[in-house]
């Protein structure tokens, strides 16, 4: 079993009236490589005629971004011409790759009528080789996203990326990497077999999870050590975590504002780039 390195709690950094709270990075941990940054939006509630989420139109490079909508929604709109409200349930990811701008707002409908509100944003690095690849975006709603039970029916995992034993993930991906969404009943219990050269990914989104004994409360991001070949979960109370993992790159990063690059020259050139138009144009 892999052990635990160490327990990181997400600190809070609200966005405007939008409740947020940030484990990665964080003071003593800068990535679990590939994965870079995690930002929890909620929960709560927003009240009739809200100005909704108040991420407008900005520019990316060198990255991709997963997006997992537990409550609301969130309308996606990018300068490649893709648009799409996907709502509870659904998961969004982009490659920003060789650059673009996108929004990501709420829904008319959520912004007049108001509702729950629990989004959470994870950013995971692309390889140098990869870094200029072309943009592109794909969005699913909950339905059309592999899911299976386990446990009696106390486990359920939604299979966003990658494979468990025989089942595929619905999106395709750029490299191999591993990502899912497992909700759990009280005393539902999951195990999983990941590599030991593998990264781990592991966020308690909800409730309270256990792992080799230790119990972990949610918005707390768990680093593990390069040991065993598997983790073994079990729900202490109805909990939901995100579990991802993946070979780390090992390759020098610069992370600067919406860009993440190998190099300071590469962040210079993504400013230049964006500044002259080569993100693309956005007509929305």
């Amino acid at each position: 079993m892999r052990t635990i390195k160490a327990i990181h709690k997400a600190s809070y950094h609200p966005i405007a009236d939008l409740i947020t709270y940030n484990p990665l990075p964080s003071p003593k941990l800068r990535q679990i490589d590939p994965f870079i940054f995690l930002n929890h939006h909620g929960f709560q509630k927003y009240a009739p005629n809200n100005h909704g989420l108040p991420f407008g139109p900005h520019p990316h490079r060198g990255m991709e971004t997963v997006t997992f909508i537990l409550e609301g929604d969130i309308m996606h709109m990018d300068s490649g011409g893709h648009e799409s409200v996907i709502e509870s349930g659904g998961v969004q990811w982009m490659t920003a790759g060789k650059g673009l701008i996108h929004a990501e707002v709420s829904s008319s409908k959520f912004k007049k009528e108001g509702g729950n509100l629990e989004i959470l944003q994870l950013w995971v690095n692309l390889p140098a080789k990869l870094k200029m690849t072309e943009p592109r975006y794909l969005g699913l709603q909950k339905e059309e996203i592999t899911a299976f039970e386990s446990d009696v029916g106390k486990v359920k995992v939604q299979l966003i990326a990658g494979e468990w034993e025989d089942k595929k993930g619905s999106f395709p991906t750029l490299f191999p990497i591993f990502m899912s969404t497992i909700y759990m009943q009280k005393s539902g219990r999951v195990q999983k077999n990941i590599p030991s050269t593998e990264n781990i990914f592991f966020y308690v989104v909800r409730g309270k999870v256990k792992v080799l004994g230790e119990e972990i409360p949610f918005r707390n991001l768990v680093e593990f050590n390069q040991d065993g070949e598997s983790i073994s979960i079990e729900a202490t109370e109805d909990a939901v975590v995100i579990l991802g993992h993946a070979a780390p790159f090992n390759e020098p990063m610069v992370a600067q504002g919406p860009f993440v690059m190998n190099t300071q020259e590469e962040i210079m050139q993504a400013y230049r780039d964006y500044q002259s138009g080569k993100f693309g144009t956005w007509n929305h």
